[in-house]
C-alpha cells in the first residue's frame, strides 16, 4: 500500500496496531499506514489534513496518498511536551480556528458529509445558527441513539433534550465558524521533536472554536493552562468559557456513549446538569 502510493519500495514495516502501521521506503524516509473502513472516513480524514494544513497555522502531517480504506502520511518525529511549544500550540490553534468555514457544520473542501469522529459516523450538514446546528447534528443524533441502544436511560435524557431548548441562551456571545480539528483529544495532539504540536486524525468541520478546547479539557492535554495562555494572547476568549466547557462536552460524552457504553453516559448526564445549572 504505501509502496503503490508513494512510488517507493518498503524496506521494513513495524504494526503499531491492527489498523497502524509505521513504513520505512527505500532511501529512509518513514512514514504512517493507517486503514480505516468506516464509510468515507479516510477520505474525511485526508481532506480534513489538507484543509487543516492550508490554514497555515497548526502543524499536519503531510499526506502522501490515501484511498476508500488507506491513508499514508508523514510519520511525526516524537519530542516533549514543554512551556515553549505549548504557547506556540495555543497560539497556532487559534491562528486554526480563525481561519474560519464557510458555514457551522460545513465540511472540509473535497471531503465527504457523511464523515465519522473515531469509529461513530458524523454527518457534515452546513447550519448557520450555532445553537440550532450544534443541537440538531451534533448532540440529539447520539442521544436517540445511546436511548435506542440502551445505553442511555429515557429519563435521564431529559437533561439533555433540557440544554438543546435552551442552547440560545447557553450558548455565549455568538461567534464565526471556526476551522475545526473536530476530535482535538490528547492522543491527536503529538509533541515533535522539533518544538512544534502537529495534528492528527480530525474529524475537521467548521464549528464553534470552543469545542475544540473543550476536548483538551474533557481527555486531558500536557501543560493545558500554557496552551490556553497561549490561545488568549493571539485571540482572548469570551467570558463564561469556563462555564460552557460541559455544554460543549456534551458531543464528544455523546459519541463515546455510543461507541463505548454506560460510564460516558452518567458523564453526559452529569455535564448536562451542570451546564442547566448555570
Amino acid at each position: 500500500m504505501a509502496a503503490r502510493m508513494t512510488g517507493r519500495a518498503v524496506t521494513e514495516v513495524r504494526p503499531l496496531s491492527a489498523t497502524l502501521a509505521e513504513v520505512t521506503l527505500d532511501g529512509g524516509q518513514v512514514v504512517m499506514v493507517k486503514r480505516q473502513d468506516a464509510p468515507g472516513g479516510i477520505a474525511a480524514e485526508a481532506a480534513g489534513l489538507r484543509w487543516l494544513g492550508q490554514a497555515e497555522a497548526v502543524g499536519v502531517p503531510a499526506v502522501r496518498g490515501h484511498d476508500g480504506r488507506w491513508l499514508v502520511t508523514d510519520r511525526v518525529p516524537a519530542g516533549r511536551a514543554d512551556g515553549p511549544a505549548a504557547l506556540r500550540f495555543g497560539r497556532e490553534l487559534a491562528a486554526l480556528h480563525a481561519a474560519g468555514a464557510s458555514a457551522f457544520g460545513s465540511p472540509p473542501p473535497g471531503g465527504p458529509a457523511d464523515a465519522s469522529i473515531g469509529l461513530a459516523p458524523m454527518r457534515n450538514v452546513p447550519g448557520d445558527d450555532w445553537p440550532s446546528w450544534y443541537a440538531e447534528h451534533r448532540v440529539l443524533p447520539y442521544l436517540r441513539r445511546a436511548v435506542d441502544d440502551g445505553t442511555l436511560r429515557p429519563a435521564e435524557s431529559a437533561a439533555i433534550e433540557r440544554v438543546c431548548e435552551r442552547l440560545p441562551e447557553l450558548a455565549g456571545p455568538a461567534e464565526p465558524p471556526a476551522r475545526l480539528h473536530g476530535d482535538l483529544w490528547n492522543g491527536n495532539v503529538l509533541w515533535g521533536a522539533d518544538g512544534r504540536v502537529r495534528l492528527i486524525d480530525p474529524a475537521a468541520h467548521g464549528g464553534h472554536r470552543e469545542t475544540d478546547l473543550a476536548m483538551l479539557h474533557l481527555f486531558g492535554c500536557p501543560r493545558l493552562d500554557e496552551v490556553l495562555d497561549g490561545y488568549a494572547e493571539a485571540a482572548p476568549l469570551p467570558a463564561g468559557r469556563r462555564d460552557r466547557i460541559p455544554l460543549h462536552q456534551l458531543f464528544p460524552l455523546l459519541v463515546h456513549t455510543v461507541l463505548f457504553g454506560r460510564s460516558y453516559a452518567t458523564q453526559a448526564v452529569v455535564a448536562a446538569r451542570r451546564t442547566l445549572a448555570l
